[in-house]
């Protein structure tokens, strides 16, 4: 009995070290805590749903409305108003669940129906930190916008009726797919690709699509021999002051939160935006002898549109680089278009958002590094191989937009008449389609 009390300690020194070793770690084996609403994301992110939202009214429907003839002001601030309307509606239906459900074995590809009418997306629901709620409405604006861009391509000869339809079609069957793609864990996400606020889900598929309409529904009476100048400069530089504020909603607010990579975000699209202005505006003044002031607002938009996919990964010598880029490439493009191809891009949609979205979508790969002050790849990818992803979805994105964008204005056409009569046209479409005109004069 003695001898077993002397080794009572050892004993029980030894089962004790034996249960820690074979005990399950407790912090482990408990789930991770669920996400929890942070209230200075949600207040950041209701802010930047109301700037995205004013980019497009009264942003670009100023922007483009100041750009066209004094007898169609009224049918493109029409359309961007119809726009919003349209897609808004489309978006409760189907858009939302098409771009950020989950479709299950296809969600590589689309999001499926299982958010149709915002099923779900009630008073408790959340994405990441935020409301489900805000995160929808931040999302409808970007939707509200892409194809509110294309307009500007088939602006001062289309039908009402037909471009709401292809609107409507155009956001179900291009945008959505394409934003789940690259937005909604579909395959270019899985991929890897970098964009963080729309390179190719709004300015490069915005910018192919108006390509295909321009293209299809041929020129403007009149083109281009006809001198077809913007009858009100002060509205389409009213228009781009406020497409570059509301610009940081754009790209900060794609943080989803009130954090560094919103303030760098921030920091780099104001860079993108002064340097591309600048840049446009030095290659106009050196070619042309003057600097304008529709130049340096295109370049404006120019830079903002490029900096856009590169605006969560790159830093300051990033934004310049991509910045001025955006004001040459985008400069010689439009100049190339206009005069040499004689495509009638009525707003140069193309030259400025397509060729924008594409050159800072491939940019991106190379300004991401942390060498160049970037956030750096992820392990184990190089520059080389992060440009090719960037390059595949470029491609990608071109390709469906383009050939989707065909499909939809012959449907368009047959159902609804795109083109409005060369009569109409000449009279202009305030009058023709709205019974109504822009000035009393």
């Amino acid at each position: 009995m003695t001898r077993m009390h002397r080794y009572f300690p050892f004993v029980m020194i030894l089962l004790l070290a034996a249960l820690l070793i074979h005990a399950p770690d407790a912090a482990a084996a408990e789930p991770p805590p669920p996400p929890k609403l942070d209230a200075a994301n949600t207040a950041w992110m209701l802010t930047a749903s109301v700037l995205v939202l004013f980019m497009t009214l009264p942003g670009l429907a100023l922007f483009y409305a100041g750009l066209v003839r004094m007898k169609n002001v009224l049918s493109v601030l029409m359309q961007c108003f119809a726009i919003t309307c349209i897609v808004t509606l489309a978006w409760v239906v189907a858009g939302y669940s098409i771009a950020f459900g989950d479709a299950g074995a296809l969600n590589a590809w689309y999001g499926g129906l299982d958010k149709v009418f915002l099923s779900g997306v009630d008073f408790k629901a959340l994405k990441g930190t935020i409301p489900e709620t805000v995160f929808s409405m931040f999302q409808l604006t970007f939707a509200i916008i892409t194809p509110a861009l294309v307009l500007g391509a088939y602006a001062e000869r289309v039908r009402f009726s037909g471009m709401l339809l292809f609107s409507l079609l155009w956001l179900i069957f291009v945008y959505a797919p394409v934003a789940h793609w690259v937005w909604g864990d579909g395959w270019l996400a899985k991929m890897g690709i970098m964009d963080f606020a729309g390179g190719t889900v709004v300015h490069l598929n915005a910018g192919v699509a108006a390509l295909v309409c321009a293209t299809v529904l041929g020129r403007r009476r009149g083109f281009p021999e006809t001198p077809m100048p913007p009858h009100n400069m002060t509205m389409t530089v009213t228009g781009a002051c406020m497409l570059w504020v509301g610009w940081f909603g754009f790209n900060a607010g794609s943080a989803l939160a009130a954090d560094g990579a919103a303030g760098m975000a921030m920091l780099v699209t104001h860079i993108g935006a002064a340097t591309g202005a600048f840049a446009w505006m030095v290659c106009e003044w050196a070619r042309y002898g003057k600097p304008s002031v529709l130049g340096i607002v295109t370049g404006m938009v120019a830079g903002l549109g490029t900096i856009t996919p590169a605006s969560g990964f790159v830093g300051p010598l990033g934004a310049l680089a991509i910045g001025g880029a955006a004001g040459v490439a985008c400069f010689f493009a439009t100049n190339h278009m206009k005069r040499a191809l004689k495509v009638d891009d009525s707003l140069d949609v193309f030259p400025v958002h397509g060729v924008g979205g594409a050159l800072g979508t491939t940019l991106t790969g190379v300004f991401a590094a942390a060498a160049l002050g970037g956030v750096g790849y992820p392990e184990k990818v190089t520059m080389g191989g992060q440009v090719l992803v960037q390059l595949t979805g470029v491609l990608a994105v071109a390709a469906w937009s383009g050939v989707v964008t065909w499909i939809l204005l012959k449907i368009s056409d047959a159902v609804a008449g795109m083109r409005v009569e060369p009569e109409e046209e000449t009279e202009g479409l305030d009058t023709v389609l709205h019974n109504e005109k822009g000035y009393n004069l």
